[in-house]
């Protein structure tokens, strides 16, 4: 079993070789960087709308540019990301929390037009690593290995701006290519009963420093 706080100091310790060996242990082919931001996410199909639950982006990358003037690019992740769903009910038993912990590895490709702004998509594997469902005031038993899937695969698309030098702010959004989770639902006033696949719905929005990146250089106007 792999818990959070072991994903924790994976992800420290592998940020920290980034920070103190950037510069050097990348070539100008291989550039690496850190992104730090926050998930708003919701889960389709648990009858809930809205992306109200707010979660951790955050971990280091790779990126490996490539073609003419070097405008495209493939990147690396390795992501400590947290999804899941909340409603907030009028009362304890009417609101509903759920927090699902995975480390994802996306890989994308990129375009930058102008070194300014890029805009990329590509797809991700997600490892689930912890799980905490509250429902009707109390919490169920809900772990790594069940009810849902501790596999997420989900594709992505994603734009980033260059705010100042090598600090660039990204939007993205991924959605879940297979069920995390096949859900009964009941009725207790219609006795009605439906069956719903449920998929985890994410927008993320992060602050990304790229180390050894190129930085623009101003051309100054003729006097």
């Amino acid at each position: 079993m792999c818990k959070p706080s072991r994903i924790f100091l994976i992800l420290f310790i592998t940020i920290e070789l980034v920070v103190l060996f950037g510069e050097e242990a990348f070539t100008q082919r291989i550039l690496g960087g850190i992104y730090m931001g926050a998930n708003l996410t919701q889960v389709d199909g648990d009858e809930y709308y809205g992306f109200h639950q707010i979660g951790l982006n955050v971990g280091p990358t790779a990126i490996i540019p490539f073609g003419k003037n070097k405008k495209w690019s493939v990147g690396f992740e390795l992501l400590f990301s947290q999804k899941g769903s909340y409603h907030r009910g009028e009362t304890d038993t009417t609101t509903y929390r759920l927090r699902l912990n995975y480390v994802d590895i996306p890989v994308l490709v990129h375009f930058t037009d102008k070194k300014i702004i890029s805009a990329g998509a590509g797809i991700a594997y997600g490892q689930l690593v912890g799980a905490k469902e509250t429902e009707y005031g109390e919490q169920t038993e809900t772990n790594i290995q069940g009810p849902y899937s501790m596999i997420d695969f989900s594709v992505i698309g994603d734009v980033q701006f260059r705010l100042w030098k090598r600090l660039w702010l990204g939007l993205r959004y991924q959605y879940t290519i297979l069920p995390i989770r096949t859900r009964d639902f009941y009725n207790e006033v219609t006795k009605e009963s439906w069956t719903r696949e449920q998929y985890n719905n994410v927008i993320s929005i992060r602050l990304g420093w790229i180390f050894n990146q190129e930085v623009p250089i101003k051309k100054r106007e003729k006097d």
